[in-house]
C-alpha cells in the first residue's frame, strides 16, 4: 500500500511539473515553440561537391570486352553526400603526414617530459594516458632533441649522411565501432550480458565482454610507397619520381598515389578526427570515408543516364579533337592528351555535379570488397558490399573495387560502369582516391 501511494504522489509531481512535455497535462510535446529552437544547416565542406539523392541504372553501357560477368544492370536509389571535387593531392596528404609525424614526436618526448602527457583527472589506473598538445615542441632544447633523434634514419641508413625521417615512425593509431557485429550481436537481458563472439582486429574469435568488444583498434603505416614508380614499371625510368613526386612543390596539386586502401582509410579517419574535433556539439557532422563503388558511379555520371563517360557521349575528345581526360590514347599516345603520367588534378573540365577527372589521371580506391557477382545481391537502396580483411584472409578476399581508370589505361577503363579491383594492402602508381562524406537530413 506505502509503495502504491509513493507511485500515485510521483505520478501527481510530473503531471504537475510538466515532465510529460510543453503542454504539462494535456499530453501535448514541445515540438520547439517554446524556448529557443535548435536548428541545423550544414555548412558545404570546402571543396566537396553536393551530390543529390536519386536513381540510376547501374553497369556499363557498352559491351564488356574482359567478358568479366560484372556487367549486370540494375537500379539503384542513394542518399545524397558530399564528395571531393579532386582526388586527394600530396600537398593534403602531406597534412596527414605531418600531423602523425607530429604525434609520433609527442609519444616519443612523452616517455620522458611528462608535460607531454595528459593523465586521467578521475585517477582512473586502467585509463589510457593522452597526449598533450598544448605543449610546445621546443627543438632546441638540447634533451628534447636528444630524444627526437631515434625519429631519424642513423648515418649510415641516410642518404649523403641527410637529416631524414624515419617512415617507419610515420604510423598511424587509430579505433572504429563496428555497426555491423554489434547489429548482430544478442543480448541477453536475463543475464545483462551478450551471447556470441566478435572477430577482434586480429582476426581471432573472441567472447564479448561488453560494448567495448566492438571498438576495433587499428593503425596504419601511413608514408606513400615513392617505390611504387619502379615496382609497376620495371623496365621503364621512372627514378625521379621516386624522390620529387610526393615532396617536391612542383607536384603539390597532383594525385597522391602509392597509398594502399588501408591508409586511405586511414587518411579518412584522421580528417573525421579533424571535423570532430573542431566541430560544436549541433554543429557536427558525418565522418569522412571512403565512396562505395556505387556512389562512385553514380558521381561520375553527373545525372546523365546511360552515358559511357563522365561528361557524356561516346567519344574521349571533343569537338576541336582534344581528349577530355588523362589516360593511354590511341593505344600507347601517352603525350596525346597532355600528360604522360598524372597531372595536376582539374586539368580537365569537371563534370555537370562538378567532379573533376572521375576518368582517367588516377584509378580511385572505393569502400567495396570486389565480387564479380555483386550486382546480382546488392540491395537496391544505399547498396554496400565490405569485408574487413585480416593479413591471415586467402588473398581474394583482400579485393577491393577500383574505379575511374588511370594514366595508363586504356579508353575502356574510363568508362562509368566498369570495375576493376586491386588488393587492399597494394600500392600503385596510378591508383589514388578521394573522400565522400554523407549529407545530414535532406535537401
Amino acid at each position: 500500500m506505502k509503495n502504491l501511494i509513493l507511485l500515485a504522489l510521483a505520478t501527481t509531481l510530473m503531471w504537475s511539473c510538466g515532465f510529460l512535455g510543453g503542454g504539462g497535462s494535456t499530453g501535448e510535446l514541445d515540438r520547439g515553440t517554446k524556448g529557443r529552437r535548435v536548428s541545423y544547416s550544414e555548412t558545404p565542406p570546402t571543396g566537396m561537391a553536393y551530390i543529390p539523392s536519386g536513381a540510376f541504372l547501374l553497369g556499363q553501357n557498352d559491351q564488356d570486352i574482359n567478358s568479366a560477368m560484372t556487367a549486370g544492370n540494375k537500379v539503384i536509389s542513394l542518399d545524397a553526400f558530399w564528395m571531393d571535387q579532386t582526388e586527394i593531392t600530396n600537398y593534403e596528404y602531406r597534412q596527414f603526414i605531418n600531423y602523425v609525424k607530429d604525434s609520433a614526436a609527442r609519444r616519443h618526448l612523452a616517455e620522458q617530459f611528462p608535460e607531454f602527457v595528459i593523465e586521467d583527472e578521475e585517477g582512473d589506473p586502467d585509463a589510457r594516458p593522452m597526449l598533450n598538445w598544448r605543449t610546445r615542441i621546443d627543438r632546441r632544447n638540447v634533451e628534447q632533441r636528444e630524444v627526437l633523434n631515434a625519429m631519424y634514419y642513423s648515418n649510415e641508413e641516410s642518404i649523403f649522411g641527410r637529416r631524414e625521417i624515419d617512415v617507419r615512425e610515420l604510423v598511424y593509431e587509430y579505433a572504429w565501432f563496428d555497426f555491423v557485429q554489434a547489429a548482430k550481436a544478442r543480448y541477453d537481458r536475463e543475464q545483462k550480458k551478450y551471447i556470441g563472439t566478435v572477430i577482434n582486429a586480429q582476426g581471432e574469435a573472441v567472447e564479448i565482454k561488453d560494448r567495448s568488444s566492438f571498438i576495433i583498434h587499428s593503425f596504419a603505416y601511413v608514408y606513400p610507397d615513392t617505390l611504387c614508380w619502379i615496382r609497376d614499371f620495371e623496365y621503364a625510368y621512372n627514378e625521379p619520381f621516386t624522390t620529387r613526386y610526393f615532396w617536391h612543390p612542383a607536384y603539390n596539386d597532383y594525385p597522391v598515389v602509392g597509398v594502399t586502401w588501408e591508409q586511405a582509410n586511414a587518411f579518412c579517419h584522421w580528417r573525421s578526427s579533424m571535423l570532430e574535433n573542431s566541430a560544436s556539439r549541433n554543429r557536427a557532422a558525418h565522418a569522412y570515408r571512403l565512396p562505395s563503388e556505387l556512389e562512385w558511379e553514380y558521381a561520375a555520371r553527373g545525372g546523365l543516364q546511360g552515358q559511357l563517360y563522365p561528361w557524356g557521349g561516346p567519344y574521349t575528345t571533343n569537338k576541336e579533337g582534344c581528349y577530355l581526360a588523362n589516360f593511354k590514347p590511341q593505344r600507347g599516345k601517352y603525350a596525346l592528351d597532355g600528360g604522360v603520367r598524372t597531372i595536376a588534378v582539374g586539368s580537365y573540365d569537371p563534370n555537370d555535379f562538378g567532379l573533376y577527372d572521375m576518368a582517367g589521371n588516377v584509378a580511385e580506391w572505393t569502400n567495396n570488397s570486389f565480387d564479380e557477382g555483386a550486382y546480382s545481391f546488392y540491395h537496391d537502396m544505399t547498396p554496400n558490399y565490405t569485408y574487413n580483411a585480416k593479413a591471415s584472409d586467402p588473398i581474394v578476399k583482400k579485393r577491393k573495387a577500383v574505379r575511374g581508370g588511370s594514366w595508363k589505361d586504356i579508353a575502356y577503363f574510363m568508362q562509368n560502369g566498369v570495375r576493376t579491383y586491386e588488393y587492399q594492402d597494394s600500392s600503385r602508381s596510378y591508383i589514388g582516391f578521394r573522400c565522400v562524406r554523407d549529407y545530414m537530413g535532406s535537401r
